[in-house]
Protein backbone atom coordinates (compact mmCIF):
# COMPACT_ATOMS: atom_id res chain seq x y z
CA UNK A 1 0.00 0.00 0.00
CA UNK A 2 1.03 3.45 -0.26
CA UNK A 3 -0.18 7.38 0.03
CA UNK A 4 0.56 8.55 -3.44
CA UNK A 5 -3.04 9.14 -4.03
CA UNK A 6 -3.34 11.54 -0.86
CA UNK A 7 -4.32 15.15 -1.30
CA UNK A 8 -5.42 15.97 2.33
CA UNK A 9 -3.59 18.35 5.23
CA UNK A 10 -3.20 15.53 7.78
CA UNK A 11 0.02 14.52 8.82
CA UNK A 12 0.84 11.22 10.86
CA UNK A 13 2.76 12.87 13.18
CA UNK A 14 -0.12 14.95 14.79
CA UNK A 15 -2.28 12.20 14.29
CA UNK A 16 -0.60 10.19 16.84
CA UNK A 17 0.83 13.14 19.47
CA UNK A 18 -0.47 12.07 22.95
CA UNK A 19 -3.99 13.53 23.78
CA UNK A 20 -4.43 16.54 25.66
CA UNK A 21 -3.99 16.23 29.55
CA UNK A 22 -7.28 17.34 30.11
CA UNK A 23 -9.08 13.96 28.51
CA UNK A 24 -9.16 11.16 30.80
CA UNK A 25 -6.45 8.24 30.39
CA UNK A 26 -9.11 5.69 30.30
CA UNK A 27 -11.29 7.14 27.02
CA UNK A 28 -10.08 5.50 24.14
CA UNK A 29 -13.09 6.43 21.97
CA UNK A 30 -12.50 9.69 22.10
CA UNK A 31 -9.67 11.82 19.95
CA UNK A 32 -7.26 14.86 21.09
CA UNK A 33 -10.07 16.97 19.11
CA UNK A 34 -12.71 16.87 21.89
CA UNK A 35 -15.13 14.44 22.28
CA UNK A 36 -14.95 12.96 19.00
CA UNK A 37 -14.86 9.55 17.87
CA UNK A 38 -11.33 8.21 17.32
CA UNK A 39 -12.25 7.47 13.92
CA UNK A 40 -12.53 8.21 9.79
CA UNK A 41 -15.76 8.07 7.63
CA UNK A 42 -14.73 7.64 3.63
CA UNK A 43 -17.68 8.39 1.15
CA UNK A 44 -16.78 6.72 -2.04
CA UNK A 45 -18.05 8.20 -4.80
CA UNK A 46 -18.11 9.52 -8.13
CA UNK A 47 -18.96 13.31 -9.67
CA UNK A 48 -22.50 13.44 -10.61
CA UNK A 49 -21.73 13.54 -14.42
CA UNK A 50 -24.29 13.00 -16.51
CA UNK A 51 -24.25 9.69 -18.14
CA UNK A 52 -21.55 8.37 -15.87
CA UNK A 53 -23.81 7.95 -12.78
CA UNK A 54 -27.49 6.49 -11.39
CA UNK A 55 -27.49 5.08 -15.47
CA UNK A 56 -30.65 2.55 -14.26
CA UNK A 57 -32.44 5.19 -13.44
CA UNK A 58 -32.92 6.07 -17.35
CA UNK A 59 -35.20 5.95 -18.19
CA UNK A 60 -37.95 7.42 -17.02
CA UNK A 61 -35.02 10.41 -16.10
CA UNK A 62 -32.95 12.05 -18.48
CA UNK A 63 -29.12 11.48 -18.00
CA UNK A 64 -28.92 14.71 -16.65
CA UNK A 65 -32.03 14.84 -14.20
CA UNK A 66 -30.32 10.96 -13.18
CA UNK A 67 -27.51 13.13 -12.56
CA UNK A 68 -29.23 15.99 -10.26
CA UNK A 69 -30.72 13.09 -8.23
CA UNK A 70 -27.27 11.57 -7.87
CA UNK A 71 -25.91 15.14 -6.80
CA UNK A 72 -28.83 15.84 -4.52
CA UNK A 73 -27.71 12.19 -2.85
CA UNK A 74 -24.38 12.81 -2.62
CA UNK A 75 -24.74 16.25 -0.88
CA UNK A 76 -27.22 14.57 1.55
CA UNK A 77 -24.74 11.65 2.59
CA UNK A 78 -22.03 14.32 3.09
CA UNK A 79 -24.12 16.41 5.13
CA UNK A 80 -24.21 13.66 7.52
CA UNK A 81 -20.93 12.76 7.35
CA UNK A 82 -19.94 16.39 8.00
CA UNK A 83 -22.57 16.03 11.26
CA UNK A 84 -20.78 12.64 12.60
CA UNK A 85 -18.52 13.00 15.65
CA UNK A 86 -15.52 11.74 14.01
CA UNK A 87 -11.54 12.69 13.55
CA UNK A 88 -11.51 12.57 9.75
CA UNK A 89 -14.06 12.61 7.27
CA UNK A 90 -13.01 11.31 3.66
CA UNK A 91 -14.30 11.26 -0.17
CA UNK A 92 -12.49 8.86 -2.55
CA UNK A 93 -13.64 10.36 -5.46
CA UNK A 94 -13.76 9.26 -9.27
CA UNK A 95 -14.10 12.92 -10.50
CA UNK A 96 -13.48 16.44 -9.97
CA UNK A 97 -15.14 17.69 -6.66
CA UNK A 98 -17.49 20.49 -7.01
CA UNK A 99 -19.76 22.85 -5.20
CA UNK A 100 -21.76 20.11 -3.97
CA UNK A 101 -18.44 19.12 -1.20
CA UNK A 102 -18.78 20.84 1.97
CA UNK A 103 -15.56 22.02 4.02
CA UNK A 104 -13.63 19.62 6.25
CA UNK A 105 -13.43 17.01 3.64
CA UNK A 106 -9.95 15.69 2.85
CA UNK A 107 -10.48 13.95 -0.83
CA UNK A 108 -8.09 11.21 -2.26
CA UNK A 109 -8.37 9.67 -5.96
CA UNK A 110 -9.95 6.05 -6.19
CA UNK A 111 -7.67 3.37 -7.85
CA UNK A 112 -8.50 0.16 -8.70
CA UNK A 113 -10.83 -1.11 -11.49
CA UNK A 114 -13.52 -3.69 -9.99
CA UNK A 115 -15.87 -1.72 -7.24
CA UNK A 116 -14.20 -4.62 -4.95
CA UNK A 117 -10.64 -2.64 -5.73
CA UNK A 118 -11.68 0.68 -5.34
CA UNK A 119 -13.28 -0.05 -1.74
CA UNK A 120 -10.41 -2.06 -1.09
CA UNK A 121 -8.14 0.77 -1.93
CA UNK A 122 -9.96 3.40 -0.21
CA UNK A 123 -10.27 1.72 2.93
CA UNK A 124 -6.24 1.46 2.68
CA UNK A 125 -5.32 4.52 1.79
CA UNK A 126 -7.17 6.41 4.39
CA UNK A 127 -5.95 3.60 6.78
CA UNK A 128 -2.16 4.34 5.54
CA UNK A 129 -2.81 8.33 5.90
CA UNK A 130 -4.08 8.26 9.29
CA UNK A 131 -4.02 4.39 11.33
CA UNK A 132 -7.61 5.02 12.97
CA UNK A 133 -10.96 2.62 12.23
CA UNK A 134 -12.35 3.33 9.23
CA UNK A 135 -16.19 3.07 8.34
CA UNK A 136 -16.87 3.71 4.45
CA UNK A 137 -20.28 4.14 2.66
CA UNK A 138 -21.21 4.96 -0.70
CA UNK A 139 -23.72 8.04 -2.34
CA UNK A 140 -27.19 5.96 -2.38
CA UNK A 141 -28.16 6.19 0.67
CA UNK A 142 -29.12 9.43 1.37
CA UNK A 143 -31.27 8.63 4.52
CA UNK A 144 -28.07 7.91 6.28
CA UNK A 145 -27.79 9.79 9.38
CA UNK A 146 -24.98 11.12 11.96
CA UNK A 147 -26.35 8.53 14.60
CA UNK A 148 -25.84 5.29 12.40
CA UNK A 149 -22.53 6.45 11.25
CA UNK A 150 -21.66 6.78 15.31
CA UNK A 151 -22.99 3.47 15.86
CA UNK A 152 -20.98 2.47 13.54
CA UNK A 153 -17.74 3.79 13.97
CA UNK A 154 -18.00 3.51 17.98
CA UNK A 155 -17.64 -0.32 18.60
CA UNK A 156 -15.05 -0.39 16.09
CA UNK A 157 -12.91 2.40 18.37
CA UNK A 158 -13.61 0.81 21.50
CA UNK A 159 -12.61 -2.80 20.29
CA UNK A 160 -15.66 -4.43 20.77
CA UNK A 161 -16.02 -5.34 17.33
CA UNK A 162 -13.46 -5.86 14.30
CA UNK A 163 -16.06 -4.85 11.34
CA UNK A 164 -19.50 -3.06 11.18
CA UNK A 165 -21.68 -3.66 8.02
CA UNK A 166 -25.12 -2.56 6.74
CA UNK A 167 -27.30 -4.73 4.72
CA UNK A 168 -28.93 -3.41 1.33
CA UNK A 169 -32.30 -4.40 0.50
CA UNK A 170 -31.32 -5.44 -2.83
CA UNK A 171 -29.10 -7.55 -1.72
CA UNK A 172 -25.68 -4.96 -1.46
CA UNK A 173 -24.26 -3.45 1.30
CA UNK A 174 -23.94 0.24 2.37
CA UNK A 175 -21.63 0.21 4.79
CA UNK A 176 -18.54 -1.46 5.83
CA UNK A 177 -16.38 -0.31 8.78
CA UNK A 178 -13.41 -1.68 9.45
CA UNK A 179 -10.49 -1.79 12.47
CA UNK A 180 -7.65 -3.01 10.83
CA UNK A 181 -7.80 -2.71 7.19
CA UNK A 182 -6.53 -5.61 5.28
CA UNK A 183 -7.93 -5.80 1.40
CA UNK A 184 -8.11 -9.29 1.16
CA UNK A 185 -11.04 -9.12 3.03
CA UNK A 186 -12.45 -6.99 -0.43
CA UNK A 187 -10.54 -7.69 -3.10
CA UNK A 188 -11.95 -10.88 -5.39
CA UNK A 189 -16.13 -10.46 -3.56
CA UNK A 190 -18.44 -9.61 -6.68
CA UNK A 191 -19.84 -6.65 -6.49
CA UNK A 192 -23.19 -5.24 -8.16
CA UNK A 193 -24.52 -8.60 -7.72
CA UNK A 194 -27.46 -10.01 -6.25
CA UNK A 195 -25.73 -11.62 -3.43
CA UNK A 196 -23.30 -9.27 -3.02
CA UNK A 197 -24.04 -7.95 0.50
CA UNK A 198 -23.82 -11.59 1.75
CA UNK A 199 -21.21 -12.88 0.22
CA UNK A 200 -19.38 -10.12 1.53
CA UNK A 201 -20.25 -10.53 5.06
CA UNK A 202 -19.27 -14.36 4.64
CA UNK A 203 -15.92 -12.95 3.62
CA UNK A 204 -15.48 -11.19 6.92
CA UNK A 205 -16.90 -14.14 8.86
CA UNK A 206 -14.64 -16.36 7.18
CA UNK A 207 -11.60 -13.96 8.33
CA UNK A 208 -12.47 -14.67 11.80
CA UNK A 209 -13.79 -11.56 12.22
CA UNK A 210 -15.98 -10.00 15.85
CA UNK A 211 -18.95 -8.34 13.08
CA UNK A 212 -21.79 -5.61 14.40
CA UNK A 213 -24.12 -5.31 12.57
CA UNK A 214 -26.29 -2.30 11.24
CA UNK A 215 -29.81 -1.77 10.09
CA UNK A 216 -30.69 -2.80 6.15
CA UNK A 217 -31.61 0.32 4.32
CA UNK A 218 -32.57 0.97 0.62
CA UNK A 219 -29.97 2.53 -1.72
CA UNK A 220 -30.69 4.30 -4.53
CA UNK A 221 -30.39 2.45 -8.34
CA UNK A 222 -34.39 2.38 -10.01
CA UNK A 223 -36.92 5.47 -10.11
CA UNK A 224 -39.52 3.16 -7.45
CA UNK A 225 -36.43 3.02 -4.59
CA UNK A 226 -35.68 6.60 -5.44
CA UNK A 227 -39.65 7.47 -4.96
CA UNK A 228 -38.91 5.06 -1.37
CA UNK A 229 -36.32 7.07 0.15
CA UNK A 230 -37.60 10.44 -0.76
CA UNK A 231 -40.71 9.46 1.22
CA UNK A 232 -38.46 8.96 4.31
CA UNK A 233 -36.46 11.92 4.23
CA UNK A 234 -38.43 14.74 3.57
CA UNK A 235 -36.53 18.00 3.74
CA UNK A 236 -33.68 16.21 2.19
CA UNK A 237 -32.04 17.82 -0.91
CA UNK A 238 -33.42 14.24 -1.96
CA UNK A 239 -36.71 14.17 -1.73
CA UNK A 240 -36.78 18.39 -3.04
CA UNK A 241 -35.01 17.17 -6.24
CA UNK A 242 -37.39 14.37 -6.43
CA UNK A 243 -40.70 16.43 -5.99
CA UNK A 244 -39.16 18.72 -8.66
CA UNK A 245 -38.39 15.87 -11.32
CA UNK A 246 -41.60 13.37 -10.10
CA UNK A 247 -44.10 14.77 -12.33
CA UNK A 248 -42.26 14.23 -15.73
CA UNK A 249 -40.85 10.75 -14.25
CA UNK A 250 -44.62 8.97 -13.42
CA UNK A 251 -45.61 10.17 -16.99
CA UNK A 252 -42.81 8.42 -18.35
CA UNK A 253 -43.00 5.48 -15.76
CA UNK A 254 -47.04 5.18 -16.80
CA UNK A 255 -45.89 4.83 -20.58
CA UNK A 256 -43.64 2.01 -20.02
CA UNK A 257 -45.93 0.44 -17.94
Amino acid sequence: MTADVYTGKHRRDDALRAPARSLPPQAPTWSKAGRLLAAQVVVIAKEPYPGRVKTRLTPPFTPVQAAELAAASLSDTLVAVAGTAVARRVLALDGTPGRWLPGGFDVIGQRGHGLDERIAWALADARVTLPLPVVLIGMDTPQVTPELLAAAARPLVDKTTDATFGLAEDGGFWLLGLREVDPRLILGVPMSQPDTGPRQLARLRQAGLRITMLPELTDVDTAREAERVAAVTPGSRFAACMARLRDPAERAIAAFQ
